[in-house]
């Protein structure tokens, strides 16, 4: 692993969610309510969809269009052909506090998390679940009991994995033929769930706090860990095998580039939304790892 960070992108508010797609990275950032896309090396930034309810967690139909995430007025969007942005679904009905990561699976269901209770607020932490949509926006309800679900990957043989942020765990489920979830098991755990429900209680126990995550081929993730400053590699059982420290806050990761060796990280001094929203503090940072990605997204 090169242990050179390198800045792609800067001047931004708080960035979710990279996704490598079409030989470039995109991006979503929350408090300038935009997807922006750029080459490898930050180059060429364009502007992929205007979400005024705050864009989130990013994905594509088989047929090329991208979905988003719209926290705040709790939809699923698609982008069509000629860019205007419709409702896939609407979420507002099935979550407890906004949806917010997501993965799309090769038949095109989305699997979208959501906070499980109002973060920004100070309300006491609560679990949450995870919502299926399918192709024709229907949304089913496929799993509880999920610690503020967050950033997810799909492997190559069909496992789900879902980061949770206030659970000190990584989930795995079975994806089933007709997209419903089986099997489901701890892929990774870093220490107890809460037993305390305040917010300020809670934080002092997670020993990784899950944010964003991508996949390597050899079955190793990526995590985001947003509140220790660092992305680290951790095997299944929750080894943790490497670490990046970039000097500041980190809550997503992916994997990209044209070799698939580019590791992605999204920063920001903190995740306060009043902060990040007045301030145009965050960056997209990148550096070389040896192992490429796998899997979805």
């Amino acid at each position: 692993m090169s242990s050179e960070i390198k800045t792609v992108l800067t001047g931004m508010s708080y960035l979710e969610c990279p996704r490598w797609h079409d030989d470039r990275i995109w991006v979503a950032d929350f408090y300038q309510y935009q997807v922006v896309s750029a080459t490898e090396d930050g180059q060429d930034l364009r502007v992929e969809a205007e979400v005024p309810q705050q864009p989130s967690g990013l994905g594509w139909l088989p047929d090329g269009r991208l979905l988003v995430v719209s926290m705040r007025d709790r939809k699923l969007l698609r982008r069509e052909a000629g860019g205007q942005l419709v409702v896939h679904a609407d979420l507002a009905d099935h979550v407890g506090g906004h949806p917010n990561d997501m993965v799309v699976d090769a038949q095109g269901r989305a699997y979208v998390g959501n906070f499980g209770f109002d973060l920004m607020g100070g309300a006491d932490i609560a679990p949450s679940w995870l919502l299926r949509v399918d192709p024709d926006g229907r949304v089913t309800r496929v799993a509880e009991d999920l610690w503020f679900a967050n950033g997810s990957v799909i492997t190559d043989d069909g496992v789900l994995m879902v980061d949770e942020t206030f659970g000190n765990r990584v989930s795995a489920f079975d994806i089933e033929p007709d997209g419903s979830l089986a099997n489901r098991r701890n892929w990774a755990t870093f220490g107890e769930l809460p037993a305390a429900r305040g917010l300020s209680d809670a934080l002092p126990g997670l020993v990784v706090a899950a944010d964003g995550c991508a996949l390597d081929a050899e079955g190793a993730l990526w995590i985001a860990d947003a509140l220790h400053g660092r992305v680290v590699r951790v095997l299944e059982g929750g080894q943790i095998v490497a670490e990046i420290i970039p000097g500041t806050g980190v809550f997503a990761c992916g994997l990209g580039g044209a070799d698939g060796r580019t590791l992605f990280i999204c920063a920001a001094p903190d995740f306060d939304e009043h902060a990040r929203a007045a301030a145009r503090e965050a960056q997209l940072l990148s550096i070389r790892v040896e192992v490429p990605h796998a899997g979805r997204p």
